[in-house]
């Protein structure tokens, strides 16, 4: 339910679970840390995150939810899978991205979304807690108090507020998506990896 895509320096894991809104399973979670990491073990400059369908992700998987999935380790080791990918990390957000799911597009660099995309995390109307880095990750992006609208009010923003609020980082119409990620994967997949690296390091405040 991952599919894996490889073209050159750039691979494309996609969410291949349309027909359950590509709900996050364990084993899905499993596979995307373990893809991450083979990405970045075979030098790949640029990681590209999507979803099949017109939702990127509903979320958890509810049954999974009811049987503990929710506690499971496999949430934050995937979010630091892709966090830790020494390149540029990009985020198709090619539908509405909810829930638990928020994490691993909260871990990637980039996040381009369609229009028609809603963001939300019911952790607090559903009784669940976030995953240990969201929230950081989320007031990172957005600031405390629009991470709390978020969070604690439990609050549904549409892509021009997400937009704005500063969660994504551009809007396109659903059929250039693919184009407009790859247009800003260019530069990176033309550069040294070692440049990659380094720039990605210096973003993140460490030392070069």
């Amino acid at each position: 339910m991952i599919s894996v895509q490889t073209a050159g320096d750039c691979c494309t894991l996609t969410l291949a679970r349309p027909d359950k809104a590509n709900a996050l399973t364990e084993a899905m979670l499993e596979a995307l840390a373990l893809a991450a990491t083979e990405a970045a073990t075979n030098g790949a400059k640029v990681l590209i995150l999507t979803g099949e369908g017109r939702v990127f992700s509903a979320g958890a998987d509810l049954d999974g939810m009811k049987a503990g999935l929710g506690l499971s380790p496999a949430w934050e080791a995937a979010s630091a899978a892709i966090a830790a990918f020494p390149g540029l990390s990009i985020a198709a957000l090619n539908g509405t991205l909810a829930g638990g799911a928020m994490g691993v597009a909260l871990a990637c660099d980039l996040r381009i979304a369609v229009p028609s995309a809603n963001f939300f995390y019911p952790v607090m109307r559903l009784g669940y807690r976030p995953q240990p880095s969201d929230p950081g990750r989320l007031a990172a992006l957005v600031g405390p108090a629009r991470a709390k609208m978020i969070l604690l009010a439990a609050q549904k923003i549409d892509a021009e507020t997400a937009l704005s609020w500063g969660l994504i980082d551009r809007i396109c119409a659903p059929e250039a998506l693919t184009d407009t990620v790859m247009s800003l994967a260019e530069a990176a997949l033309a550069a040294d990896p070692v440049h990659v690296r380094t720039l990605k390091r210096m973003t993140k405040g460490e030392t070069p």
